[in-house]
């Protein structure tokens, strides 16, 4: 057993979010509604997990929130920016996400927050066009006016820390390039206005600048490129990404680790999604599309390890698809045809149909991040936040490492960061003590 290494969270607690559409009410909406006691904050591991501390012979259990100290959710502000002015009761009953009668019960304390005008470029999002922008001579003017933005937002709302959270659109397919290298190049870059450094990675910069925590919950580069993460480590600053494990790629996550635990084979995945909210919109658009289609598709590639389980995996053919369909809204579906085969060769089927709402699924981890990421800069904690990885897509890691997607490994790395954070016995789950006593 060690030192506890995490202070205790004193005073309130800032989250703000780029992109204040559904699944930002929504998460909103909900935290509101848990603290009026209308709602539970189911998902959330931060309020509603349990940790398993010390041996199994004595049951000890207690929650994630009474082993290490997470922010209070009525000590909580929230702001954000967005591309159209709505408050958070407008753009969430636009949303229709929840229903009107829980908006209603929330609408005085949702109407007050009202989003910032926001960094946005039609080039990098097409299908969105909002008028609620900022205007600046070059990216780097629009990062210092998001930093006024932030240290107004802290004063205003009397806040002690901030965190960050991308809940914004997914942009254009960029490759990371010679201007994301270093700190001063990326600099330089958004003094010229370089093309490869879209909005998401100027909301990046201007909070790791300013030391506030920032996790990117869309595909997008953001903060994934070695200037963003050399600041980080200089301005002391946790960072993850990125894009939220919500629907299909959660039920890729926990299923293709049970099937090469068991060694069984798998010779297709296919994958198919429809969705009519605003992020369906973007991803009809190819530049969007391949975005998430990279992010989605590098799951199984890492989970089933095809180059080391050739005679099981060495041929499978993965495809993914989205499909805008206004009728669905927020309520998306998600249909996965997997051909597996067993002992002798034999072929198999597994079909899923997840009908699941996408921004509900992304709430919670809206919420566990903002509140792990805090605990982290808590806790002396800067770069790159691997233990986070257990709530996204395409997770972030040191160059050179390959990322975790195993839901379980990742769980068990969660976990374990936090019984290291709290000063207690790490758990390997070897168990022989027991039956050498």
């Amino acid at each position: 057993m060690g030192k506890t290494l995490i202070k205790k969270p004193v005073g309130k607690l800032g989250i703000l979010l780029p992109g204040m559409g559904a699944v930002a009410t929504t998460f909103i909406a909900g935290v509101v509604a848990a603290n009026k006691g209308i709602a539970s904050p189911t998902g959330a591991l931060t309020q509603m997990g349990r940790i398993r501390i010390g041996k199994r012979t004595k049951v000890n259990k207690p929650l994630i929130k009474d082993v290490i100290p997470i922010q209070d959710l009525k000590k909580v502000a929230f702001g954000g920016w967005d591309l159209y002015k709505d408050n958070v009761y407008e753009a969430a009953m636009n949303a229709k996400v929840l229903d009107e009668a829980t908006l209603k019960k929330l609408k005085p304390q949702l109407s007050k927050i009202k989003p910032m005008k926001a960094v946005f470029d039609k080039a990098y999002v097409s299908k969105l066009d909002g008028k609620h922008v900022k205007k600046g001579k070059d990216k780097m003017d629009l990062a210092k006016q998001l930093m006024r933005d932030i240290k107004k937002f802290q004063k205003d709302n009397k806040c002690n820390r901030l965190v960050m959270v991308w809940c914004g659109s997914t942009e254009k397919y960029i490759k990371e390039g010679k201007v994301h290298q270093t700190i001063e190049s990326l600099e330089e870059g958004m003094r010229n206005n370089h093309k490869d450094i879209p909005p998401s990675m100027i909301y990046a910069y201007a909070a790791i600048k300013m030391g506030v925590p920032y996790a990117n919950g869309a595909p997008n580069l953001s903060c994934d490129i070695p200037a963003l993460v050399q600041l980080s480590i200089q301005t002391g600053t946790p960072i993850c990404g990125k894009d939220f494990k919500t629907g299909q790629t959660l039920m890729k996550t926990i299923l293709a680790p049970g099937l090469k635990a068991r060694a069984l084979g798998i010779d297709g995945w296919f994958s198919t999604n429809i969705l009519g909210n605003r992020d369906g919109e973007v991803l009809d658009d190819p530049k969007n599309f391949k975005t998430k289609e990279v992010s989605k598709l590098g799951v199984l590639e890492e989970i089933l390890e095809p180059k080391l389980y050739p005679d099981l995996y060495g041929n499978f053919y993965h495809k993914v698809r989205i499909n805008y369909y206004p009728p669905r809204g927020d309520n998306k579906e998600g249909w996965d045809n997997i051909d597996i085969f067993g002992w002798m060769g034999y072929p198999m089927q597994i079909k899923i149909d997840f009908l699941c709402r996408d921004s509900i699924l992304a709430a919670p981890i809206v919420l566990d991040l903002a509140l792990f990421l805090d605990a982290a800069k808590r806790s002396g904690m800067s770069g790159i936040q691997e233990w986070l990885s257990f709530y996204l897509k395409s997770p972030q890691a040191k160059k050179g490492l390959t990322p975790q997607h195993d839901i379980f490994k990742q769980l068990s790395k969660l976990e374990n960061t936090i019984r290291h954070i709290a000063g207690k016995d790490l758990i390997t789950h070897l168990g022989l003590d027991y039956y050498e006593e």
